[in-house]
């Protein structure tokens, strides 16, 4: 099966994510720049956290006639603003595709719902490979026309496989990764290489009903809500930053395969969310929480 581009949007805009100490003017300030050089904002939102005052933004704007060459433009809002109000800030451009890599062991669900959005054009980017512990799924790679890597990691030979991954990240010029269920840990020292541009995608029964039939679990003790939680990967095991969640009712009529199968689908909306959000540049990660613009 041929890979069928996805639609692009076609935009020319820049788009900007900034956290800094709380303080008058700062909207005002940022807003002055960009109309005093003719950018045409077609977006922006704004969060201040009370309680830590900081104050988060987003704001997204026309290049056509924006008086400051692309490339110059991280220097001159540095020089005039980030300096001086020690902002903490990102500069993206939506013409440029950002490049994903998907990991994946056993199951497909996820693997085939990201396939499927990305072949529909539903998302603004480049799926280059494909990298598994098993080989179970390189048919589901070869149907969608993606590159499949089969690298399998044991206790023994981690170390060696990562390198090996991370290889094929830097050839393939990969800007994320989504962990489509890929059942294994990474180490610190690959994580460290991707800081906050490691997705991933878990039942929501964590810590309660953990191991590997947490279902099985969860029916015996009768849960009522079942759900699915996506964050970005950190050194910590699952307690990285959280981009979505997601929940669904269930009751006693409801067998271990039902539950099985609404979590997984669960797993596939809460997911596709997570990776969509993150295309679009709106999240921003501050202490280990996100600011998950609208």
């Amino acid at each position: 099966m041929k890979t069928i581009k996805p639609l692009r949007e076609k935009k020319n805009t820049a788009i900007l994510l900034i956290h800094c100490p709380d303080r008058q003017g700062i909207l005002a300030t940022v807003t002055e720049f960009l109309n005093n050089n003719r950018g045409n904002i077609i977006y922006l939102d704004q969060h201040v956290d009370r309680e830590e005052h900081i104050f988060y933004m987003r704001v997204e704007w026309e290049l056509e006639y924006f008086a400051i060459p692309r490339n110059k433009i991280g220097e001159y809002f540095n020089t005039l603003i980030g300096q001086p109000l020690k902002m903490t800030w990102k500069l993206d451009f939506s013409e440029e595709v950002p490049r994903m890599a998907l990991f994946v062991s056993k199951m497909p669900h996820c693997l085939f719902d990201i396939l499927a959005r990305y072949t529909a054009g539903e998302w603004d980017v480049e799926i280059p490979l494909i990298i598994s512990n098993h080989e179970l799924l390189k048919p589901v790679a070869e149907r969608f026309g993606v590159e499949f890597f089969h690298i399998p990691v044991n206790k023994d030979n981690k170390e060696e496989q990562e390198s090996r991954e991370l290889e094929l990240l830097k050839k393939y010029d990969i800007d994320f990764i989504v962990l489509a269920r890929y059942m294994q840990i990474l180490s610190d020292s690959f994580v460290q290489q991707y800081p906050n541009r490691i997705i991933n995608i878990h039942h929501s029964f964590l810590p309660a009903f953990a191991g590997a039939k947490p279902y099985h679990a969860a029916h015996d003790r009768g849960v009522k809500i079942i759900g699915a939680t996506s964050h970005y990967v950190t050194s910590r095991l699952d307690g990285g930053p959280i981009i979505e969640q997601d929940v669904t009712r269930c009751s006693h009529f409801d067998t271990v395969q039902n539950l099985i199968r609404k979590g997984r689908d669960l797993e596939k909306i809460v997911l596709s969310q997570a990776v969509y959000k993150h295309l679009q540049r709106k999240i921003l990660v501050y202490n280990n929480r996100t600011v998950v613009f609208n």
